[in-house]
């Protein structure tokens, strides 16, 4: 791969990987929407969102199982089944949506879960756990990081901060564990692009480390705020690079 030969390159994408992953680990959210645009700098567009999504398995996934004791396995389950739903439908889509809308809804949407009206219970019951699996599978075919949605609907759990990050990090885990699956189906060789995800792997697991050990210094309410201020910024940011496209 033509990557490996530019060295320099390929310790920023390392390093990159690390500093992603430390970024969700420590805050709960951010690093996948971050490692995409850094992703989108240097990769083939065709090649963007299936590398993206199997760096970002091995680094949820890594996070998922350091915290695996604050899992809420039954809101997994259900955001599980509804992702192989999400996933399978994704598989016959041939023609793309426009992407300007699609993160024109999502940044609408982010914001409406995170600052509207809370019903009389914030909790998500398994049927909303199942379609929140869904539609956010369905929708990380195509943009690739639906990272700040799956966060929405973990965040109106309210779970605590070890709970928030482990749950997020399991979800996020089966979603590109489908993502990878689906890519592999259609023909995408990951096997030509392996070399590189391994090394990026390996530096999130340092960056997940790291930034799990700042996750227990953060007191709880300066952890929610700050969950719910990224959430927003790239909700956001998504919102402006939709209305970009209008202007």
């Amino acid at each position: 791969m033509p990557l490996l030969e530019n060295i320099d390159l390929v310790l920023l994408l390392i390093v990159s990987a690390a500093g992603t992953s430390f970024v969700t680990a420590a805050m709960g959210i951010g690093g996948g929407v971050m490692l995409l645009a850094i992703l989108a700098s240097v990769l083939p567009a065709a090649a963007l969102i299936p590398v993206h999504g199997l760096v970002q398995l091995g680094s949820n996934g890594n996070r998922a199982i350091m915290t695996r004791q604050h899992i809420d396995w039954c809101m997994v389950k259900s955001f599980s089944a509804g992702a192989l739903l999400g996933a399978f439908a994704a598989s016959f889509v041939v023609i793309q949506l426009p992407l300007e809308l699609i993160q024109l809804c999502v940044a609408l949407f982010i914001l409406y879960l995170v600052w509207g009206p809370k019903p009389g219970s914030a909790q998500l019951s398994e049927k909303g756990q199942f379609l929140a699996g869904g539609g956010t599978t369905f929708i990380s075919m195509f943009v690739g990081a639906s990272g700040p949605l799956v966060a929405g609907f973990v965040h109106r759990q309210s779970y605590d901060k070890e709970a928030t990050t482990a749950t997020f990090a399991a979800c996020m885990s089966v979603q590109h564990l489908l993502k990878m699956l689906v890519f592999s189906l259609v023909g995408f060789a990951f096997w030509q692009w392996l070399p590189l995800i391994i090394l990026m792997i390996l530096g999130g697991v340092a960056g997940t480390w790291l930034g799990l050990k700042m996750l227990n210094r953060i007191p709880a309410e300066k952890f929610r705020l700050i969950f719910k201020t990224l959430v927003t910024l790239l909700a956001l940011r998504l919102l402006w690079q939709a209305l970009q496209t209008y202007l």
